[in-house]
């Protein structure tokens, strides 16, 4: 009876120890009461950070914000952001510099919250079986948003990103492989493959070493998470330091043997350059498009990479894992996308 007890009560304590290690690490400001609005049934019509009830029956328990620029016109792109652990919606979208781009480019963006009822560090539960497969928990509840912000904006339904940090980024994965064909693309900035927790037999493998799977296996995970789907996949952009000690930069190589294998594509690089004075290189899929990209940030940690300023290229706002390293990720995923 001991042993049926204490492992029953594994994967809970699992899950507290993990959002009590992420949340020492990432310590953003909180959201304003100003700068939130709460916003039921009428679409966006200001340009601040507003609130979404009811936008579906949300089995994952999270929040809908979301931000409009005023005027924005129908038939937009949607941007899904995710912040990372001990994060929130307003401080995630000021610090990566996506409402600045939205504002720049015309697009919307919509940024989920988690609750600490469903992780005491506000983490985005990428490991748990629960929250990552179709239909089911987290993802389920991101996919009904993106559902509500094309209602109610109009938005261009074939224009849909997704892109997180961390946590975030282990989401985005989830979001890439369990509903593909809700995104375009997506963007991981410090984040994990989609089914690291699984294959590892814990979160912390992932974070610390990599899970030991091969560019197949790894493919096989995304396929089964949507099963039957003959594409088109979404592209993916990574962006990882080089010195992240929380999240390895083993997790950048498995996402690129994941989703070059998704894709079809070898692991040879078709563009192997510099950008910003970081290594950078893009691999093409069979029919020639850029399906995986990366950018390797010499010398960095865990977080967002910003570029604080008003030039060309800049955006993000320098802070705790938000990290002025003369590189905004927002601005080049955004770019990928062709947002601007």
């Amino acid at each position: 009876m001991t042993q049926t007890r204490a492992a029953l009560r594994r994967p809970i304590v699992l899950t507290v120890l993990l959002a009590a290690l992420l949340s020492v690490l990432l310590h953003p400001a909180p959201a304003s009461a100003a700068s939130l609005r709460k916003v039921t049934g009428a679409p966006a019509s200001a340009a601040s950070l507003q609130e979404v009830t009811g936008f579906g029956s949300n089995p994952g328990a999270l929040r809908m914000y979301r931000y409009v620029p005023d005027g924005l016109p129908a038939g937009r792109p949607v941007v899904v952001a995710l912040h990372g652990c001990t994060q929130n919606a307003a401080g995630y979208a000021t610090g990566t510099g996506w409402t600045t781009l939205a504002d720049r480019w015309g697009f919307s963006v919509v940024l989920p919250q988690q609750q600490s009822a469903n992780n005491p560090g506000q983490c985005f539960n990428w490991f748990r079986s629960a929250d990552i497969l179709r239909g089911q928990g987290e993802a389920a509840s991101l996919a009904q948003m993106v559902d509500r912000q094309l209602a109610d904006v109009s938005g261009d339904a074939s224009s849909v990103y997704v892109t997180g940090l961390s946590a975030g980024g282990g989401m985005t994965a989830v979001m890439m492989a369990a509903y593909p064909e809700k995104f375009a693309a997506g963007g991981v900035v410090a984040g994990l493959p989609y089914g690291c927790a699984q294959a590892a037999g814990s979160p912390y493998v992932c974070m610390y070493v990599g899970a030991t799977q091969a560019p197949a296996q790894w493919g096989d995970r995304v396929r089964a998470a949507r099963p039957g789907y003959t594409g088109p996949w979404p592209a993916l952009t990574v962006l990882h330091g080089t010195a992240d000690y929380t999240v390895k930069p083993a997790n950048m190589t498995d996402l690129v043997e994941q989703w070059t294998d998704v894709h079809g594509a070898d692991r040879t690089a078709d563009v192997a350059d510099t950008v910003a004075g970081y290594p950078h290189q893009v691999f093409r899929g069979p029919g020639g498009n850029p399906v995986v990209e990366t950018y390797g940030l010499t010398g960095m940690g865990h977080g967002q990479p910003v570029d604080p300023g008003s030039g060309d290229g800049q955006c993000g706002t320098a802070g705790a894992y938000f990290l002025d390293v003369n590189l905004c990720a927002a601005y080049r995923l955004g770019k990928a996308w062709d947002l601007g």
